[in-house]
Formats: C-alpha cells, structure tokens, sequence
C-alpha cells in the first residue's frame, strides 16, 4: 500500500513537473496587442456585485431570473464604461441631491451632467439588451 502511494505521488509530481516546464500564458504579440487595446475588464470584482446587488434590489429583489439579467446588465454597463468613469459617475449622481453648498461640488461642475449622462446612456442601453419587455 505504501509503495503504491509512493509510486502515485512520484507519477503525480513528474506529471506537474512537466507541466510547470510549458508557458500557458499569452504570447507576447498578443499581450501587446491587449495592452494597446486597453483593459477589456478593468471593474473589480467587488463593483460588479455591488451593481449586481442595486440592480436585482431595483427590479424586485433577489432571484435567479433578476441574477441573470443584472449580471448582463453589469456587463454592458462595464463594456460601454471604463471603472474610473463610471465610479465618478455614480459619486455624481449618488450625491447631487445633497442639499446646500455642499451638494453644489456634486451638482453644479460641467462634468457632473456629462458622466451623469454617460451613466444614463448606458444603463438605459443595457436595460434594452439584458431585460426583455
């Protein structure tokens, strides 16, 4: 028994060995290509969901049919904007409606209605794509 296991682990780390020796990553014209392109996905994990989240809690709460279409929704939205572009998108939108001076910073900049158009354009255009009338 203890020499069939011996002999398995001695198979299993020449096998991974060999495997370590292969380059699985892309090739390096390819990696260029990518980088000039820009980030396909640049919206951290934690974005998504809480988009994801909003999202389902908009259209009536948690459940696989409103997981599968929020999740597309997210999807687009992120295709359409760059995170740095939505993330001061959504501080724009968040707190325009703070009373006062201070809501004044979030309202009343030229670029707070330009990426809280943007927003809108693009959430619109993802809710006709990902949720079916």
């Amino acid at each position: 028994m203890r020499t069939k296991l011996c002999c398995s682990l001695l198979s299993l780390s020449l096998a991974l060995g060999g495997c370590a020796g292969q380059s699985h990553g892309p090739k390096p014209e390819a990696a260029s290509a990518q980088a000039q392109a820009g980030p396909a996905n640049d919206w951290p994990t934690q974005a998504r969901v809480e988009y994801v989240f909003q999202c389902m809690r908009e259209h009536g709460g948690q459940n696989y049919d409103n997981l599968y279409h929020c999740s597309c929704k997210a999807d687009e939205v992120a295709r359409q904007l760059d995170y740095q572009t939505y993330s001061e998108a959504v501080v724009f939108k968040n707190l325009k409606s703070m009373p006062g001076e201070r809501g004044g910073v979030f309202r009343d900049p030229p670029q707070s209605k330009v990426l809280r158009d943007k927003l809108k354009q693009a959430e619109a255009a993802a809710e006709a794509h990902c949720f079916v009338k």
